[in-house]
């Protein structure tokens, strides 16, 4: 009876083995990836090419790294996906010279028709968390400079001044498209009128984490975030951002490189169940690159593969719950928490319980299989475009050996189970010539905006003297 059993689920497991095949990712698809983003990159950076190229390379104002700064409070804002922050951070001078920077910060989290509604109400809501901020620390009084970390493609003419090119992450707030994202919370601010605000600075929340990061290591000069969305930036040579006067020095590039893609280079790995989270999104069509990696839908895209499973019948007895049938209902933390199970099955058992699903050990084994397929992938993908940066830099600097700080953050890169660890051996596989650094950014958004917002206070005084 045992062995038939047996026989049974390794058939079972060879079949699902043999489903989830097409996840799987060979070093020349890598490269493949990595040489199509480096070209796209060019092509984003490059007067002629930048319109149609669907890595749009936007420069972020963000010249050669700060090397010390103004010192006070600045406060800092921190939107980029389903939560909102404020921060209130200290910068100050330490015994030898060195910087220390104490934050307080409180989350808020965003309503549903705040993202969806008009740029009006989402900025509004904006300001009404700042006023409940300043007043839980007594500063209503002060006016402090103000750096914002707003993680959507924007196209910067100055440091203070951006204008967001389109939403991604689910957010759909309308009016606020073509417009200068720094003006609609200096109107939202005036609106309230209950505070002053002196905003300085709006970066990117790559951009942040770099910064954040090159304080501890001043060698960390790319930033990436891994997390609801994926993006990366980087400082590139003055002379091949085209898009900027000036040949002198460097300026860090925010990519957008989660939409790659957009011009079929992705579409010979595009499965099935891609396709149907591409299509079923706000933004069909774009963002390709992110939603591959991204938490906010790698949970979704494992949940159409249990589907299909169940739909061969082998998993779960042929038959799904309507939970499991729900768009969404598979959160990416699932993922995570199935990957973190110690072997003894119980954390998969549970999750599977809580979706009205009766799970024997072969079932719990199996959705273990497609968790780490779709996470695993991601980690790979992810992988690629960063290769093709950092050889792009080596090659740019003709550097022997380039060394490298890469400052990440994000909840994917952070609370996966394996995600980093796969993400970095393959990123090194494909850096010959490079000696990279990975450096975890704590409280990077919001500390990398009051760092940047020192340094343009410091600027913006040199200029006015």
């Amino acid at each position: 009876m045992l062995d038939h059993r047996a026989r049974m689920d390794s058939s079972k497991k060879e079949k699902v083995e043999q489903i989830l095949s097409e996840f799987q990712l060979r070093e020349g698809d890598l490269k493949k990836v990595m040489r199509r983003m480096q070209k796209e990159m060019d092509r984003g950076l490059k007067l002629e090419t930048h319109q149609e190229a669907s890595v749009k390379m936007l420069p972020t104002y963000v010249r050669s790294t700060p090397e010390g700064s103004e010192v006070g409070d600045f406060l800092s804002l921190d939107l980029g996906g389903t939560n909102f922050r404020v921060m209130l951070v200290k910068v100050g001078e330490g015994e030898e010279g060195q910087w220390t920077v104490k934050t307080k910060h409180q989350m808020y989290s965003i309503p549903e028709d705040a993202m969806t509604g008009t740029a009006e109400m989402l900025f509004d809501y904006i300001s009404e968390c700042i006023s409940d901020f300043l007043d839980k620390h007594q500063m209503k009084h002060k006016k402090l400079p103000l750096g914002f970390t707003f993680s959507f493609p924007v196209r910067h003419e100055d440091i203070d001044k951006g204008i967001l090119l389109n939403w991604t992450k689910g957010f759909k707030a309308s009016g606020a498209e073509g417009n200068n994202v720094v003006g609609l919370l200096r109107d939202a601010i005036k609106r309230r009128g209950d505070f002053e605000m002196d905003v300085v600075a709006m970066v990117n929340d790559t951009v942040a984490t770099m910064i954040s990061c090159y304080y501890e290591d001043h060698r960390c000069e790319v930033g990436m975030i891994v997390g609801t969305g994926c993006n990366a930036c980087y400082m590139e040579e003055m002379q091949n951002v085209e898009l900027v006067e000036g040949n002198e020095g460097r300026m860090c590039v925010n990519t957008e490189w989660g939409a790659f893609g957009a011009s079929g280079e992705l579409d010979e790995f595009l499965l099935e169940y891609d396709r149907v989270v591409d299509e079923m999104s706000l933004n069909p069509g774009q963002q390709l690159y992110e939603k591959i990696i991204g938490g906010k839908y790698m949970g979704e895209i494992a949940r159409l593969v249990l589907l299909k499973l169940v739909n061969e019948n082998l998993l779960f007895n042929g038959e799904a719950s309507e939970k499991l049938k729900t768009k969404g209902s598979f959160e990416t933390r699932f993922i995570s928490q199935v990957e973190s199970d110690p072997g003894d099955r119980k954390q998969i058992y549970n999750i599977l319980t809580s979706f009205g699903l009766l799970p024997s050990a072969i079932d719990c084994d199996i959705v273990r299989m497609v968790c780490e397929r779709v996470s695993t992938r991601a980690a790979q993908m992810c992988s690629a475009g960063l290769a093709g940066v950092i050889n792009r830099m080596r090659d740019s600097r003709s550097e022997e050996i380039l060394k490298i700080t890469v400052g990440v953050d994000g909840s994917v890169y952070k609370l996966h189970p394996s995600f980093k660890d796969r993400f970095h051996a393959t990123v090194r596989q494909l850096t010959p010539g490079c000696d990279i650094t990975f450096l975890q950014s704590e409280e990077g958004s919001g500390r990398g905006a009051a760092l940047i917002s020192a340094v343009a206070c410091k600027m913006a005084c040199m200029i006015s003297q």
